[in-house]
């Protein structure tokens, strides 16, 4: 059998499955009337369903063409914030940038990690009164690789530059904090390969532009 071939019979197949599916949904026996799981056929098309964004996924296939891998999800949350995908409130416009984001950067298929691995994002006020991004994390964001968790804090300060926000600037209890969270997690769950040293953790999050939680 070809390759064409067996495509076409899986997707054949898939069609007879939803179709089984749907009309047993409508004898109203679940909750729903038909079957919830949304159907794409790529990684765009996905991203767009998930997160209501019309018209992404053309964006997204346009800007495969003319830039760099490492460069779409910064133009796609650019585009988000600037309207282009429809205007959103503030905090809502930075969450849907930065998971759409998130979601073109990862491998095609996972979406655990940027759409549930971004609880929420909210603009927040730091002791002097200036506003700042905080993103809430969970914990779907470790299916994610390490490098596209590091890239999720480059693009909410990306995001944060273009809404024009200041910097998070965390107080001394709030540094305090994180760095006693991280040691009850060393000594209640798990040890980490290198141990960070009390006046690293403190530099690093005194420098953050943006404030990690959840």
């Amino acid at each position: 059998m070809r390759l064409e071939d067996y495509n076409r019979f899986l997707q054949e197949q898939f069609w007879k499955a939803y179709d089984h599916a749907a009309r047993a949904k409508e004898n109203g026996y679940d909750p729903e009337k038909k079957p919830e799981s949304i159907i794409s056929f790529s990684q765009a098309e996905t991203i767009e369903k998930l997160l209501g964004l019309k018209g992404f996924k053309e964006r997204f296939e346009e800007l495969k063409k003319t830039l760099p891998p490492l460069e779409i999800p910064f133009k796609i949350a650019e585009d988000i914030i600037l309207g282009k995908f429809g205007f959103f409130p503030e905090e809502k416009a930075a969450e849907l940038a930065l998971k759409a984001a998130l979601a073109s950067l990862t491998p095609p298929g996972t979406t655990a990690a940027p759409i549930e691995g971004i609880e929420k994002v909210l603009i927040k006020r730091n002791n002097d009164n200036t506003r700042y991004l905080a993103v809430y994390f969970s914990g779907p964001m470790r299916s994610a690789g390490g490098t596209e968790q590091a890239l999720s804090i480059i693009l909410a300060d990306f995001i944060r530059r273009i809404l024009k926000l200041d910097r998070y600037k965390p107080t001394q209890e709030e540094v305090a904090r994180y760095i006693e969270e991280l040691r009850l997690y060393e000594r209640g769950k798990n040890r980490f390969q290198y141990k960070v040293a009390k006046d690293q953790i403190a530099e690093v999050i005194e420098n953050l532009p943006i404030e990690i939680t959840g």
